[in-house]
């Protein structure tokens, strides 16, 4: 019987590789502990303000946050994946937070940003223990610029950390559409899939901006307002 080969799957793959590709998963994956289950990415305004009623209007809202702070997230995830990369100090990731800062006008959104950023910091530490995350002392970092930082760390890239951050702003509040409109969550999915090729997209177009003046600064006073909104309600469901 032949021997097993020391560095490589059957498939050909390092097991370091696999072991990343895994871990990326695990850091990407919805069921997570990071936090974003408690917040509806202004859905819940939105439902409560009577702009969305069924899946076609979340379909319109998702779209229309993808094309604004989704275009914002991926681009900052991009540039915080090669911040990590390529080793960049506690200046570059001041900096950073300050553009993105720059771009988010919602105090609301701003806290929520950095309460996602920091649970996805806590699952950082607990399946990468070895991650030296000192550069963000001194900032609550946003949320974007720890997925950023997490696909680095787990083997990805700035298109990977862009795809997913243009991707979860669309998954948060569809997800959340479903728990606050009893929708069918297959028809939420199929919605997901159609706005695939607009995520890739959006992704693809965000990815590989290297100035921080020329990384995105679209907007969505809407949204903005929504979430500020929200903050001050005395019921929610949600976080933001």
């Amino acid at each position: 019987m032949a021997a097993a080969p020391d560095r490589a799957t059957s498939s050909g793959v390092a097991p370091e590789e696999v072991a990343q590709s895994v871990t990326l998963l695990l850091i990407l994956d919805s069921r997570s502990p990071a936090g974003a289950h408690n917040h509806s990415g202004g859905m819940e305004a939105a439902v409560t303000a009577g702009f969305v009623h069924d899946v076609d209007d979340v379909l319109a809202f998702c779209a229309g946050r993808l094309r604004t702070s989704g275009r914002v997230a991926a681009g900052f995830a991009a540039a915080a994946c090669r911040a990590w990369l390529e080793g960049a100090g506690p200046d570059t990731w001041q900096a950073l937070d300050a553009e993105l800062s720059a771009r988010t006008p919602s105090e609301a959104m701003r806290d929520a940003s950095r309460t996602l950023g920091g649970g996805l910091r806590r699952l950082l530490r607990a399946t990468v223990p070895g991650a030296d995350l000192s550069v963000w002392q001194g900032i609550r970092p946003y949320h974007p610029l720890v997925l950023g930082a997490a696909c680095a760390l787990t083997g990805g890239s700035p298109r990977t950390a862009a795809r997913a951050a243009a991707l979860g702003v669309c998954t948060v509040p569809a997800t959340a559409a479903v728990r606050l409109l009893g929708l069918d969550p297959y028809a939420v999915h199929a919605l997901l899939a159609e706005l695939a090729p607009q995520i890739e997209a959006v992704a693809d177009d965000t990815a590989d901006a290297t100035a921080l003046p020329a990384l995105p600064a679209d907007s969505a006073p809407a949204l903005d307002l929504l979430a500020d909104v929200h903050a001050l309600s005395e019921v929610r469901l949600f976080a933001s």
